[in-house]
């Protein structure tokens, strides 16, 4: 595909792939930081209680969010359809690590609802739903 719409890509499109490969990146050094016990403790109460608990299913879903997001978000960047499959894996890694948030019965502020949960489920569906039209749009090949 060389024609002339596969080339051109609205200047949004880079600017949504750069901040999403940041909060994705942002994201699986806040994993890898997880597996240190050390640092854990300058987390709050609430991200504390989900890490200490947190079984090797939540764990591996927590992975696959991060991860799956960032190489989505490297291979949306170079304009690869391949993106969609890495963010599908990454919004349904989201749904098993805030499933596993959500059943520890944890008394979330508003703040942590809004940034622990809410936030990382609604750009992870952002993300399918852009490499989607991306894909529509010929952007990607």
């Amino acid at each position: 595909m060389t024609n002339e719409s596969t080339l051109r890509v609205h200047w949004s499109f880079w600017i949504i792939g750069a901040i999403t490969l940041i909060w994705n990146l942002l994201g699986a050094v806040n994993f890898v930081v997880q597996m240190d016990p050390d640092s854990i403790s300058a987390y709050r109460e609430t991200e504390r209680a989900i890490i200490a608990g947190r079984p090797a299913w939540a764990t591996l879903g927590f992975a696959l969010a991060v991860f799956g997001g960032t190489l989505g978000s490297l291979l949306l960047l170079f304009r690869r359809s391949a993106s969609l499959y890495f963010f599908v894996a990454s919004l349904l890694g989201t749904v098993v690590a805030q499933f596993h948030a959500l059943r520890l019965g944890i008394d979330f502020g508003p703040g942590e609802i809004l940034g622990i949960i809410f936030m990382p489920l609604l750009l992870a569906g952002f993300l399918v739903w852009y490499s989607r039209r991306s894909q529509r749009m010929r952007w990607l090949i």
